[in-house]
């Protein structure tokens, strides 16, 4: 196994915190049925496809409405250097991480990509190369954007929509992911 990481950098909904309703409930409430709505992509490329305004879907959006997944809340706090890589809008991401009183060195979210999230500003931030970081993440699009930066990943298996593809290291918790990168 590769050395111990000099920083752990995670993707928000659906990794750190339980979304999926609140994700959902905008795009209810502003009129899209609930079998076309779908996770892990940019808000804007999201409400442009559902035919959304993105400041109307934001209106609608309650930060208050998210929670750690049990578990969560102890890793953050045995965390050493880490940081957030979301396509989340940040209004949104920012006030969810004031909110639970976490304070990561660095966190990126839709404003700083050019389409989905990629790592190369985050390690820029970090000022760390690949193998000195892991991703952990729940969807494909975390494992595509670990896989483009050449940064180990692990899957947060706690979620239940995460789906495992061949040679992921899966935590099953979220303390687990200390021991997985150890």
């Amino acid at each position: 196994m590769a050395a111990a990481p000099a920083a752990l950098v995670f993707d928000l909904d659906g990794t750190l915190i339980d979304s999926d309703a609140a994700l959902v409930a905008p795009f209810v409430r502003l009129g899209v049925p609930l079998e076309a709505i779908t996770f892990g992509h940019v808000l804007a490329d999201e409400c442009a496809r559902l035919g959304v305004d993105v400041d109307a879907y934001l209106d609608l959006y309650d930060p208050g409405a998210t929670q750690p997944f049990p578990g969560v809340v102890d890793l953050v706090a045995g965390l050493g250097r880490w940081a957030v890589c979301s396509n989340k809008h940040p209004r949104s991401g920012h006030a969810e991480l004031a909110r639970l009183g976490w304070l990561p060195e660095v966190a990126l979210f839709a404003d700083a990509f050019t389409g989905p999230k990629t790592l190369g500003p985050v390690l820029a931030a970090l000022d760390l190369p690949p193998d000195a970081v892991v991703f952990v993440g729940d969807t494909e699009h975390d494992r595509a954007a670990a896989a483009r930066a050449g940064v180990r990943f692990v899957l947060a298996g706690w979620n239940p929509r995460a789906r495992a593809a061949d040679g992921d290291l899966v935590a099953r918790t979220p303390i687990e992911v200390l021991a997985l990168v150890a």
